[in-house]
């Protein structure tokens, strides 16, 4: 279906439109759209960002099956005829499946807490189930948008609920993602368990540990993260649907709320699904959305902690770290030959740098709710859909593009470890501080290997440096 956008306003009203009305009056709607006048004068209305509903297909799977579940309960109680709701029901499965997602055409960023997105899918799925009862598009005499596709819902239960949904599907992404970098790193932890190398603390040598340690401490720190985004996902679980405008549920009739969430959870798979005790406060609470995003900050801090350690280690390669070597991607340079960049982490240094931005936006958000209703769910949902979005897209090319190709410069590092004052740390018990101090100092000064001092002051036997400095003493890590 070629994807349309809204009339042209200087076209004259012809066989290329229909004339539907809303409370404003008449609207011209292009014949060919599945979407209505609510959703021609929200395009007309926002004009903001250029992203659109279509552009987030989680929200939209999510929002078809509210409308699914909502039809068969009402079906289950006698609110709606068997005929409307089959049509219902069968036009929200075909969009579940991906149809129609060019009729969603309305901007991500509106006015009215989210009004002209549910607006936008009660007139695609109303005017696909005409179809499929064998009327035309904006018969709604037969079956209407608000009247029957919209029948005990509000927007401001529907939106929410919708939200929850499509972030929870982006989250299970994101773990996947976070799992692969996760074994990724892992993998590297084995393949560099027996390469010693120098630790550094504030860029400074510190004292010996290896390459896999390292390593393994970033698949550590990410098992972390994927523990927290797990505990936030089972917080979205809880939903406001049945409340309707303020939570009191007006206008749902009785068994209505039960039936709908029972249809939801058979829906969607997630049997956690549970309707939230005080639907009046969970109408007016954003604060799941917070949490979620101060989790997504949580992953993109360390994240991005991570990409800056890997940009340090392999710095160079003559004049920096030089412990590892990134795969190449491409030419880093227009004018230095032979230069190579670390593109991969770079970029997802920036991916961070607009999820920790994201979350200010949701922070101002979620508190300029006022009364009973939040009005800013929009923007909430389009910074932690696009972090969401951008994390898991971000990590999967660090995983294949860096990670999975990292080498250790095993000879450079060897070398760096003899010579680092940083061993003589391990000698302290043995020499007392005043003496190890003493020896690091000379080292230092003259570029000496510390060990080299060591022997010629006779200050420790040949076996007694070896035992100090092998690398079960100098790691933590059992004899193997």
């Amino acid at each position: 279906m070629t994807p349309t956008t809204g009339p042209r306003r200087t076209a004259p009203a012809d066989d290329r439109y229909r004339t539907e009305h809303d409370m404003l009056g008449d609207v011209e709607v292009p014949s060919d759209a599945y979407y209505g006048a609510h959703t021609v004068r929200a395009v007309a209305n926002f004009p903001l960002t250029g992203e659109t509903l279509a552009a987030r297909p989680h929200l939209i799977g999510a929002l078809a099956a509210v409308k699914h579940a909502a039809a068969r309960a009402n079906a289950d109680i006698g609110a709606l005829d068997t005929t409307r709701a089959s049509a219902i029901v069968d036009a929200c499965a075909e969009i579940h499946g991906g149809a129609l997602r060019d009729q969603f055409v309305v901007d991500l960023i509106q006015g009215g807490a989210g009004t002209s997105t549910n607006m936008n899918a009660n007139e695609v799925i109303a005017n696909r189930a005409l179809e499929l009862l064998g009327r035309s598009r904006g018969e709604y005499a037969v079956l209407h948008p608000l009247d029957h596709v919209n029948l005990g819902q509000s927007t401001n239960d529907v939106y929410p609920t919708a939200v929850k949904l499509a972030l929870d599907a982006h989250i299970a992404e994101l773990l996947v993602a976070l799992a692969g970098l996760r074994e990724a790193f892992e993998t590297k932890a084995a393949e560099f368990a027996d390469v010693l190398k120098m630790g550094r603390t504030q860029l400074q040598d510190a004292v010996p540990m290896t390459l896999g340690q390292e390593f393994g401490a970033f698949a550590v720190t990410l098992a972390e993260d994927e523990q927290r985004l797990a505990e936030v996902r089972l917080l979205l679980h809880e939903l406001n649907l049945g409340g309707t405008a303020i939570g009191t549920g007006l206008n749902a009739r009785p068994g209505y709320r039960e039936r709908v969430m029972d249809h939801l959870r058979r829906l969607t798979g997630i049997g956690t699904l549970q309707s939230s005790p005080d639907l009046v406060e969970a109408t007016q609470d954003v604060g799941v959305f917070v949490q979620l995003s101060g989790v997504l900050k949580r992953v993109a801090v360390k994240l991005s902690k991570i990409c800056n350690d890997l940009r340090l280690l392999s710095s160079g390669p003559q004049a920096g770290f030089g412990d590892i070597a990134l795969p190449a991607r491409q030419a880093g340079s227009s004018i230095m030959p032979g230069k190579v960049n670390p593109v991969i982490p770079e970029a997802v240094n920036q991916i961070a740098f607009e999820v920790i931005g994201n979350d200010v936006t949701v922070t101002l958000a979620a508190e300029g709710g006022q009364l009973q209703l939040n009005a800013f769910e929009p923007v909430i949902h389009r910074s932690l859909s696009a972090g969401l979005d951008h994390l898991t897209a971000g990590i999967g090319v660090l995983t294949e593009h860096c990670v999975r190709g990292i080498t250790a410069n095993r000879t450079r590092l060897a070398r760096t470890v003899a010579a680092s004052t940083g061993l003589v740390t391990a000698l302290g018990p043995a020499l007392g501080y005043e003496t190890a101090c003493a020896i690091a100092l000379e080292a230092h000064h003259t570029g000496r290997p510390a060990l080299d001092l060591v022997r010629e002051r006779e200050l420790l036997t040949e076996a007694e440096l070896r035992a100090l400095t092998s690398p079960a003493s100098l790691t933590g890590l059992p004899v193997l």
